[in-house]
């Protein structure tokens, strides 16, 4: 309990991101922490000299006002307290900036549907969000809620992942849960066949992760299963945790880095894109 002191919920009025705002409550209740919920609204880029320009801005923030107005009643009906923050601007900047000035340790955004990772973010505001973001980011994909008894954690054995390990063993340990530790031996398929001993050190390397992992997990409590298996990764990773039908996948992912070096290509984002739980990311 007591991981985060405050989130942060982006809400558009979407289905997906009541979805997050609805698994908002809970989550909070659980963990003792405050809700701010914002908005995000274009900002105004005509010219300001002209007059009637304050009717415009009421004009571009009523929307903004009436979705934050929802989210309250949604929050009221659900005995839920919130703070409702109305931002303008470019959406992914104002949640990473407002994150930062609200202090908060984990951002919120739902997701659509499963769809390939080209449809499901790239190009969009979480996905930017995700790369810029220095506070951890929970992606809940429509219709799904948040658990904690069946978590996968995906290793590397890298800086990052070892940060994973510590949140999910947290969560695990918090809520009474499981951890399925998994780590994907991703090589192309030539290499198989030219230096098939370079696999199998790379294979005894994974078994190494999965390994550390359960025992400190299982250090402090918590049941711990290790997964190693071969080939793409995020596919792999998916495929387990529908198998497991899995509460959460908890995975590593760098802090600020550039855009395009964290969304083409990242496994972390393919799993996003695919999964079908929701994806604690936690950032280094």
């Amino acid at each position: 309990m007591g991981k985060y002191k405050k989130i942060l919920v982006a809400y558009d009025g979407s289905p997906s991101s009541e979805t997050a705002l609805l698994q908002s409550f809970k989550f909070a209740s659980d963990e003792k922490c405050w809700i701010t919920v914002a908005t995000v609204v274009p900002a105004y880029g005509g010219d300001l000299d002209l007059t009637g320009i304050g009717d415009i801005q009421k004009s571009l923030l009523r929307p903004g006002e009436e979705l934050l107005a929802r989210a309250a009643a949604i929050a009221k009906q659900e005995g839920a307290l919130i703070k409702p923050v109305l931002e303008q601007g470019e959406v992914y900047e104002r949640l990473v900036d407002l994150s930062e000035a609200e202090n908060c340790g984990l951002i919120m955004i739902g997701r659509r549907g499963r769809s390939s990772l080209e449809r499901a973010l790239v190009g969009s505001s979480a996905a930017r969000v995700i790369g810029l973001s220095q506070r951890d980011i929970l992606l809940v994909p429509l219709g799904t809620r948040i658990g904690w008894q069946n978590i996968i954690l995906a290793t590397d054995g890298s800086k990052n992942s070892a940060l994973a390990t510590e949140k999910a063993i947290d969560f695990a340990k918090s809520y009474g849960g499981g951890l399925t530790a998994v780590s994907v031996v991703d090589v192309p398929d030539e290499l198989f066949a030219e230096a098939p001993s370079l696999v199998d050190d790379l294979v005894d390397k994974a078994k190494g992760y999965v390994e550390g992992v359960k025992n400190k997990a299982e250090a402090m409590g918590v049941p711990t299963r290790t997964l190693v298996r071969e080939g793409e990764s995020y596919r792999a990773i998916v495929k387990i945790a529908e198998d497991e039908k899995a509460d959460m996948i908890v995975m590593g992912s760098h802090g600020r880095t550039g855009l395009k070096r964290i969304l083409m290509g990242s496994v972390t984002e393919k799993v996003i894109g695919h999964s079908p739980c929701p994806v604690l990311v936690v950032k280094s």
